[in-house]
C-alpha cells in the first residue's frame, strides 16, 4: 500500500482536500476552483526574443460565489510539515484581498484567520473539521465590514457574457472593494490602475452591478477626448445596448439610463451666459453615479468649468479613474475623492506579465549635451541676428529651431526600425504642434521608400490637425497597417489605446512625473496577436531619468496643504497652467470645437489694431550646424528586474558573449555556418544588428569583424582588404577563366554590399553578373548547381580566413 508520505502534491489534493472540502459543504463545482493562475508570468526581454517567468497559481481558491473569492489554501505534500505552505497562501491572499488562508500537507490545516472571530488568529483543523462555506462567508463578511443590509449590493452577480472572459484578479479586488465601499456609503471614490491595465473593464463592472442591482439607476461616464468616448462605446460599455446613449451637440434626452459624454459637450464656454450649459439641463439629481475617466486632468482643478459639472452633480456617487493621480501643492485628486480603494502600479503590472516591459535607449546630441552658442554674426532663415547666449535642450523646438537637430532624431529613429521593424506602430512626442509637423517632414524624407509605397506612413496627429485626427483610430486598430508612425505634441499623451505601440519616441521636455506615466502608458499594452510582448523608449531629452526617481511607482501621496481659508492666487493657477494648460493651449493649439468649449480657457476676443505688420515670430529657425550624436545608452531589466544602463557598445558585448563564450567559438560557428545569413538571423534575434553596430563603431566593416572588434577587441579589417587579401592568395586559379571571373565579381559585390547578398541565388540576375548569361547558364560554368554553391563556401572561407 503506499505511503501518504510517497503521495505527490495533486495526489494530496484529490485524495485528501477535495474530501474534506466536500464533507464540510462546499459545491466543488461552483465554489472550488484548482490550480488557478493569478499572473501570466513576468515577460523578460533578450534581444528581440522574449520568454514568460514564473506564474502564480493558488492550489485552491474557495469563492461564495462567482468572482466573489473568500479563502484561499495552498497544499504541500505530506513530507513537509502542515503549515509549510502558510506563507505562500498568505502572499495569494493579500493580492486576492482575502482575509482567510489555509494551507495543509493532508493531514489536516493550519487557519490564519484575520476576521477576528475566532480567539486565535491561527489555529490547527482536523482534516473532518474545515469550515463550511456559511462559515468563512461569515468571517468575511465581519472583515471587510459587510452588514446584513448592504449584503445584497455587494454580492450582485457580475456581467457574463458567454465568451468566457473573466476579470483579472487584481479587477476583481478594485470591482469588489469600490461596489462594497459604495454599498457603505462612501460616495467618493479612487481607483488608481496603470495604463492597459483595464480600467473601462473594472468600471463597467462596476457600473453592471450596481445598476442590475437597481442601486444607482442613472449614471454617467465622463471623458474629456472622443476617442475615451468612442473606445468605451465599442468596448465593454456596448452591453448596455439601448439603455445607453452618447450626449452630442449638446443635445440632452433623458429617457436613458446610461450616459457617455464629453465635459466639453456639457459645457458651455461663453461664460456670459451659464443657462446654455447643457449639463443644467438635467436636474442636480439626475444621476445616481458618475464615473470621471482620467480624473487627474480638466475637473481635478478646483476652479475650472469641468468641476462645476462634478459639484453641480454633487449628490451622486463619483468614482475617479487614473493611472496618475495628480498630487501638487496647489492640486490634489486625493482631496476631492479621497485616498484610492485600490491601486495597481505599472510595476506590478509589468511583475505579473500583465503589462509590456520597455528597454531605453538614451541618446545624446551634441548640441543637447554641450549646448549651442551661435557664432558671431550668426543669422537665422529670416535675416535677423541670432542672439548671443548658450542655448540647450529646453530652448530647442520651442525657442530655437536648428534644421540638423530634427534630420539627425529623424535619421536615427528610421535607422532603429530599418534595423529591427519598419512597420512597428511609433509615437514621437514633440515639443509642439509646429515642431510635429517639421517631425513628419523629416520621418518622410528618411523614409521616401516607405512613403511612396502609401503617404500614410507618417502623419501628423495634433489637435489642429483634422485630418491626421481621423486616422487616430486606424493608428490604433492592430489591423490596420498605416499610419505607422506619428508625430504629436499633446493630443496622443493619454487616453489612446495603441495595443500594437511598439516605439515610443521622447523629443519633447516634460517636467511633471504624471504626464510621463501617461506617455509611458501609450506602449505598456501587450498584445500577444501581433507579437506586441514589450516596447522601446528612445529618449532624445533625458526624460527617462524620471525612472530613478524612488517615488516613481509608489502609491500616490496627498501633498496639497488644506488650509481653511485657502486662496488660489494668480502663482498657483499659472504654475499648473504651465504643465498642463499652456502646453495644450500654445503648443497644441488646441481644436476650439472641442477642448476650448470646456470653460478651462477664455477665448480672447478679437481686437482690430490696424494693419497687419510683419513680425518676427516667437522661434527663431536656424540651419548650417554640425550636429551629431555623442553617445548612446540603453537601460533595461534585467533577469532580476532591476534597471540596468550601459553603453549600446558594452550592451552589444554582453549580448555576443551570452551567445558564444569565446573567440574560437565564435569562429568555428562562423565557418561552420552553411548560409551566414541564417547565423545573422540568429544574432538580430538577440538584439545583435548589423547596423547598430556600424552606428557604435564609426567603421564600413563587415558583421564579421564588427562582432569580433566589439567582443574580443580583434584589429579589424575592411571588406575591401579581405577581397585584397584573397585575390593575393590566388586561390581561385583551378577554376576556368570564366567562372574566375564570375568569382571575381561576387567579390567585389563583397566588398561593396557584404556577404548576404552574395549568397542568394538571385545575385546571378545582377550587373555584372549576368553578362555571363542567365543564372543557369552562370551555374553551368561551375559544372552545375551543386559544384556552383562548394565554389561559394570555399570563398566564403577564404574571405574569413584571418581573423
Amino acid at each position: 500500500m503506499t505511503s501518504k508520505r510517497d503521495l505527490t502534491e495533486a495526489d494530496i489534493c484529490t485524495q485528501y482536500i477535495l474530501p474534506a472540502l466536500i464533507k464540510a459543504g462546499w459545491e466543488i463545482k461552483s465554489q472550488v476552483r484548482q490550480e488557478v493562475y493569478l499572473t501570466d508570468g513576468r515577460i523578460y526581454v533578450q534581444g528581440n526574443t522574449t520568454r514568460r517567468g514564473e506564474k502564480k497559481r493558488a492550489d485552491f481558491i474557495l469563492y461564495y460565489k462567482p468572482n466573489m473569492p473568500i479563502a484561499v489554501i495552498e497544499a504541500k505534500k505530506n513530507t513537509f510539515s502542515v503549515g509549510a505552505g502558510l506563507q505562500q497562501a498568505l502572499d495569494y491572499a493579500k493580492i486576492l484581498d482575502l482575509p482567510i488562508a489555509f494551507s495543509s500537507n493532508g493531514d489536516g490545516f493550519i487557519e490564519h484567520d484575520k476576521s477576528g472571530l475566532s480567539r486565535e488568529i491561527e489555529r490547527e483543523l482536523g482534516l473532518d473539521n474545515f469550515p463550511s462555506p456559511a462559515e468563512l462567508w461569515e468571517k468575511y463578511k465581519v472583515a471587510k465590514g459587510i452588514t446584513p443590509e448592504i449584503e445584497p449590493i455587494a454580492t450582485a452577480d457580475y456581467f457574463f457574457d458567454g465568451s468566457g472572459r473573466e476579470p483579472r484578479y487584481y479587477q476583481q479586488v478594485a470591482i469588489n472593494r469600490a461596489v462594497q465601499a459604495i454599498a457603505q456609503g462612501q460616495d467618493r471614490l479612487l481607483l488608481v490602475m496603470a495604463t492597459g491595465a483595464g480600467k473601462t473593464y473594472t468600471a463597467f463592472q462596476i457600473i453592471y452591478r450596481l445598476w442590475k442591482q437597481g442601486v444607482k439607476k442613472r449614471i454617467l461616464f465622463l471623458a474629456d477626448r472622443k476617442a475615451l468616448i468612442s473606445q468605451t462605446k465599442r468596448g465593454d460599455f456596448k452591453h448596455f445596448k439601448n439603455k445607453m446613449t452618447v450626449i452630442k451637440n449638446k443635445k440632452i434626452d433623458t429617457a436613458f439610463e446610461i450616459y457617455l459624454a464629453l465635459y466639453q459637450g456639457l459645457t458651455n464656454n461663453d461664460k456670459r451666459d451659464d443657462l446654455l450649459d447643457a449639463y443644467k439641463q438635467f436636474s442636480p439629481n439626475f444621476f445616481d453615479l458618475i464615473v470621471v475617466d482620467e480624473c487627474h486632468r480638466g475637473s481635478v482643478t478646483e476652479d475650472s468649468k469641468w468641476r462645476e459639472i462634478l459639484q453641480y452633480f454633487g449628490g451622486a456617487t463619483q468614482i475617479g479613474l487614473t493611472a496618475t493621480p495628480k498630487e501638487t501643492k496647489e492640486i490634489s485628486n486625493i482631496e476631492y475623492f479621497g485616498e484610492p480603494v485600490y491601486t495597481y502600479s505599472l510595476k506590478q503590472g509589468i511583475d505579473d506579465g500583465f503589462l509590456a516591459p520597455y528597454k531605453v535607449i538614451k541618446i545624446g546630441l551634441n548640441v543637447d549635451l554641450e549646448g549651442y552658442r551661435p557664432e558671431v554674426g550668426k543669422l537665422d532663415k529670416h535675416g535677423y541676428f541670432v542672439e548671443d547666449r548658450v542655448y540647450n535642450r529646453k530652448d530647442f523646438d520651442r525657442n530655437l529651431v536648428i534644421d540638423e537637430r530634427t534630420q539627425v532624431v529623424a535619421k536615427r529613429v528610421m535607422e532603429f526600425l530599418r534595423a529591427t521593424d519598419v512597420y512597428a506602430k511609433t509615437i514621437i512626442f514633440c515639443v509642439d504642434t509646429e515642431h510635429a509637423d517639421r517631425m513628419r517632414r523629416a520621418i518622410a524624407n528618411e523614409a521616401k521608400d516607405l512613403m511612396l509605397e502609401d503617404d500614410r506612413y507618417v502623419m501628423r496627429v495634433t489637435g489642429d490637425d483634422r485630418v491626421g485626427k481621423k486616422q487616430l483610430d486606424n493608428f490604433i486598430n492592430p489591423e490596420e497597417r498605416y499610419p505607422v508612425i506619428t508625430t504629436t505634441s499633446d493630443l496622443m499623451r493619454t487616453g489612446v489605446d495603441a495595443q500594437t505601440c511598439k516605439l515610443i519616441v521622447l523629443d519633447t521636455n516634460i517636467n511633471s512625473r504624471t504626464e510621463f506615466k501617461q506617455i509611458m502608458g501609450r506602449g505598456t499594452r501587450v498584445n500577444t496577436e501581433f507579437n506586441k510582448y514589450f516596447f522601446t523608449i528612445m529618449d532624445f531629452r533625458n526624460v527617462t531619468d524620471m525612472f530613478a526617481d524612488p517615488d516613481f511607482d509608489d502609491d500616490p501621496v496627498m501633498i496639497k496643504e488644506l488650509r481653511g481659508d485657502q486662496v488660489l492666487t494668480a502663482d498657483h493657477i499659472l504654475g499648473d497652467l504651465t504643465a498642463d494648460v499652456i502646453d495644450r493651449v500654445t503648443a497644441e493649439k488646441i481644436d476650439f470645437s472641442q477642448e476650448l468649449e470646456s470653460g478651462l480657457y477664455d477665448v480672447p476676443s478679437i481686437i482690430d489694431g490696424g494693419e497687419i505688420v510683419a513680425e518676427r515670430g516667437n522661434k527663431v529657425y536656424i540651419t548650417g550646424v554640425d550636429v551629431n550624436i555623442l553617445n548612446e545608452r540603453i537601460q533595461y531589466h534585467n533577469e532580476q528586474g532591476q534597471l540596468v544602463t550601459m553603453s549600446v557598445k558594452e550592451y552589444t558585448k554582453q549580448g555576443l558573449l551570452r551567445q558564444f563564450h569565446s573567440l574560437d567559438e565564435f569562429l568555428s560557428r562562423w565557418q561552420e555556418a552553411e548560409k551566414k545569413s541564417v547565423l545573422i538571423e540568429e544574432l538580430r534575434a538577440q538584439n545583435i544588428i548589423p547596423e547598430e553596430l556600424k552606428n557604435q563603431v564609426k567603421k564600413d566593416l563587415d558583421l564579421f569583424d564588427l562582432i569580433c572588434h566589439i567582443a574580443w577587441d580583434c584589429p579589424a579589417l575592411t571588406r575591401q582588404e579581405r577581397v585584397n587579401n584573397v585575390k593575393k592568395r590566388d586561390y581561385f586559379s583551378k577554376y576556368g577563366e570564366q567562372a574566375r571571373a564570375v568569382l571575381d565579381a561576387l567579390l567585389e559585390k563583397y566588398a561593396v554590399s557584404g556577404i548576404e547578398n552574395i549568397e542568394d541565388l538571385n545575385v546571378l540576375r545582377l550587373e555584372p553578373l549576368k553578362q555571363w548569361g542567365s543564372p543557369n547558364e552562370i551555374l553551368q560554368l561551375f559544372g552545375g548547381k551543386s559544384q556552383y554553391l562548394v565554389a561559394l563556401r570555399e570563398l566564403t572561407r577564404e574571405l574569413y580566413q584571418v581573423a
